[in-house]
């Protein structure tokens, strides 16, 4: 009876190790995923009937019958901007599949700089079918934006700080 019960007992204690490296080796594999491609693919709508936001520190994937949390890398910091003429809506967190600018696939003219005057961004950029055009942008720094389209300008100082807004409206061009 001895055996049998220390014979179990190991093979229950294999068995919830062998768990928890299955459960490990899971966790391991979604937190090496190409985030970019993700939040990129939210971003440009591919998929539907979900809702995704991203925070300074996580992405929040939730549809009708779950929820998932990505954690995003300390050294990166995600932005979206939706410059506007006339129309935009107050947001601190961007909502990937719900937030809408007013200038839809539209090119601009996106110039970042950082507070030392390295350029980080000087390049014609479209504008996705929500309006927005996305950044991935080093951490902890404050930045200089400017944004050119039709003969107009915003400008706008931003930073990447933890806690900072991911969604940026209140670039009015004049």
């Amino acid at each position: 009876m001895k055996k049998s019960l220390l014979a179990v007992t190991g093979l229950l204690l294999i068995l919830i190790v062998v768990a928890c490296n299955v459960t490990e080796s899971k966790s391991n594999e979604v937190a090496t995923q190409d985030i970019k491609k993700i939040v990129q693919d939210y971003s440009t709508g591919i998929f539907n009937d979900v809702d995704a936001s991203i925070t300074s520190d996580e992405l929040i994937v939730t549809d009708s019958n779950d929820k998932e949390t990505y954690g995003l890398p300390d050294d990166i910091f995600f932005v979206s901007i939706a410059p506007f003429v006339e129309a935009t809506h107050p947001c601190a967190n961007h909502n990937l599949t719900g937030c809408q600018g007013e200038l839809v696939e539209k090119e601009f003219d996106v110039y970042i700089e950082d507070e030392d005057g390295n350029v980080l961004v000087d390049e014609t950029r479209t504008s996705f079918k929500n309006g927005f055009i996305d950044f991935w942008l080093p951490s902890n720094k404050t930045y200089n934006v400017k944004i050119k389209y039709d003969e107009k300008i915003a400008e706008s100082e931003i930073s990447t700080f933890e806690g900072e807004n991911t969604c940026i409206t209140t670039m009015q061009l004049t």
